[in-house]
């Protein structure tokens, strides 16, 4: 069966996974997510990511992050989906919780988080928001 939105279906996943409290996750493998992770990761959200294979195909294995028992992420929302684009020029960059949470967007120098699209001076594809 394929997936329609596979971005939503990472960011819940992660969701679902911190709900519960377990330590980590899986889901299949693309390059997008791989990018999305690294920010992630790279921002301190989850603790960290691998990539692994078996025979249905690549898989990416996530370790969620906790702190005092309570998950790291406390909302994370997708909001460009597939029926409806949201792009941000650098003037419209979303700021969110005053800097506080990221917003990941996917730009023509590659993902990054609004904050970083800014220094460079580049818009693009708003993904999604983690707080």
């Amino acid at each position: 069966m394929t997936m329609t939105d596979p971005i939503s279906d990472l960011l819940s996943r992660i969701r679902n996974g911190q709900q519960v409290k377990k330590s980590s996750i899986e889901c299949p493998s693309s390059k997008i997510k791989l990018a999305i992770l690294k920010v992630m990761k790279d921002e301190g959200y989850i603790r960290d990511y691998s990539l692994t294979e078996d025979i249905k195909g690549k898989k990416i294995e996530i370790s969620l992050k906790y702190f005092h028992g309570e998950p790291v992420i406390k909302e994370i929302v997708r909001i460009s989906k597939p029926g409806l684009r949201v792009y941000s020029s650098v003037k419209n960059m979303p700021v969110y919780k005053n800097n506080m949470g990221v917003s990941i967007i996917s730009t023509s120098k590659g993902v990054m988080t609004n904050i970083k699209a800014k220094e460079i001076n580049i818009g693009g594809e708003v993904l999604c928001r983690v707080y």
